[in-house]
């Protein structure tokens, strides 16, 4: 089955083979890249996910990551870790059904709001808890202000 989506006026737009790992991530630099409390994220392998239209613009966020958006409209799309085996994450807001990604877990919990009760029951993890994410994240250097 396949899965699509785009930006808000059309330009960029995908369509992905599979829809994995459904998360929000309530980190800091998630929310400075949606301009929201948290973003709602959903992956495939790179292979599996084609932009049909103009492809995205992209902001290094950091030594690790890229972020996808519209140039035209500046809809946030995503982001992709700068690994070969990494998965393009695209913005469940931006799937043409949203509905077909369910959230399955959350990430980044140290920077989630107070006042926000989202997702309770889905499990989560801090930034950094594993020993594999954390020493991935050692070397992290930010280009957000």
């Amino acid at each position: 089955m396949s899965h699509t989506g785009g930006c808000q006026c059309g330009r960029v737009r995908f369509e992905m083979d599979v829809l994995e790992e459904a998360h929000a991530c309530h980190c800091r630099m998630c929310q400075k890249a949606t301009g929201g409390l948290f973003a709602v994220l959903v992956g495939a392998p790179k292979d599996k996910i084609r932009w049909t239209a103009t492809p995205p613009e992209e902001f290094q966020s950091s030594n690790l990551a890229r972020r996808a958006f519209c140039r035209a409209c500046g809809t946030p799309l995503g982001f992709t870790y700068n690994l070969p085996n990494a998965r393009q994450y695209v913005t469940i807001g931006s799937l043409d059904h949203p509905e077909d990604a369910p959230i399955i877990h959350q990430f980044g919990l140290e920077s989630k709001v107070p006042f926000v009760t989202f997702c309770e029951d889905i499990p989560g993890e801090r930034t950094g808890d594993t020993p594999a994410v954390s020493e991935f994240l050692a070397d992290m250097t930010s280009n957000q202000a």
